[in-house]
């Protein structure tokens, strides 16, 4: 039995490539292209998958776009569960410039869902009996805001662990639900829910506030080339970043996430937890495109405190 699910509300399908250089107008050629299943909850399972763990992916799939995603998810061994959506799936495409090395990410709104069609996500939020559910990614249009609080409730109704990494109301509504364990927002994110421009000092403040009012248990809080915290009853634990050749920011976050629900997933304490997030969080910027995390990177960055 898969000791983890995933949602995944508005996947994609990630189209990486490069090109020698980007300019408008002309037409610009482009190589090694590939194709990756993608999107927050998705990214999240295969890097839970790729570190060892047992995980299964609920996610929304809809047209001919949707064809490709079920085809790109039956090439990884993540055991998935599509939800069929009337609308298609959206594709992301991402462009690496070899010539300055900066990553051009387009990144589309994606697909209008009906209300009838994601209760079948929560008929297996309901129904799954494994010790987390961590849902990533924005919402796609047409789903309430309160969609990641409805299940942030059932989950806690149920005492199992709620695990999320959104933004904007979906992330504040399932907050003030007092039913989530772990949320990691960016220190962007950090600073649109509490409605002001932070410091770290203030970011540490706002991180300790969620927890001390009891909307969430712990608060990661990543902050890119400046490393991350993780804020809990006992205080704060910041750790810096590893300095890493980059290639590719795609996926960072989720890797982050993945590793963390991993080590939780495996009996861990939330510190070992949030040093692994750490660990898979930088590994993923050494790889390309849409790639991910290589669990062997993982391995050799894990500082254990």
């Amino acid at each position: 039995m898969p000791e983890i699910l995933a949602i995944a509300l508005n996947p994609t399908v990630d189209v990486s490539c490069e090109t020698e250089t980007v300019r408008p107008t002309l037409k610009t050629r482009t190589r090694n292209q590939r194709h990756d299943p993608g999107g927050g909850g998705i990214n999240v399972a295969r890097v839970i998958e790729e570190l060892g763990g047992a995980v299964d992916v609920v996610y929304l799939s809809g047209g001919a776009t949707g064809a490709l995603l079920d085809d790109c998810m039956e090439r990884t061994s993540v055991r998935a569960h599509k939800v069929p959506i009337g609308q298609p799936t959206r594709v992301a495409y991402m462009v690496h410039e070899n010539h300055t090395g900066f990553e051009y990410r387009f990144i589309p709104e994606g697909p209008q869902v009906d209300p009838a069609e994601l209760k079948n996500v929560l008929t297996h939020v309901e129904r799954f009996e494994g010790d987390y559910v961590v849902a990533s990614g924005s919402l796609p249009r047409g789903v309430s805001h309160d969609c990641y609080a409805r299940m942030a409730e059932i989950t806690g109704r149920k005492n199992k662990r709620f695990i999320l990494d959104s933004s904007g109301r979906a992330l504040e509504e399932a907050l003030s639900t007092k039913s989530v364990f772990l949320v990691k927002p960016s220190i962007g994110e950090l600073q649109s829910l509490v409605g002001e421009k932070l410091d770290e000092a203030g970011a540490q403040n706002a991180a300790l506030d969620i927890v001390k009012t009891g909307r969430a248990r712990y608060v990661a809080v990543s902050m890119g080339m400046e490393g991350a915290f993780l804020a809990s009853e006992k205080g704060i634990l910041r750790l810096p970043a590893k300095h890493v050749r980059i290639r590719s920011a795609v996926g960072a976050g989720d890797s982050f996430v993945g590793g963390m629900v991993f080590s939780l997933a495996r009996g861990n304490e939330v510190e070992h937890a949030f040093r692994l997030g750490m660990a898979a969080g930088t590994a993923a910027v050494m790889t390309s495109g849409t790639q991910l995390c290589r669990r062997k990177d993982v391995e050799a960055l894990f500082t254990p405190g």
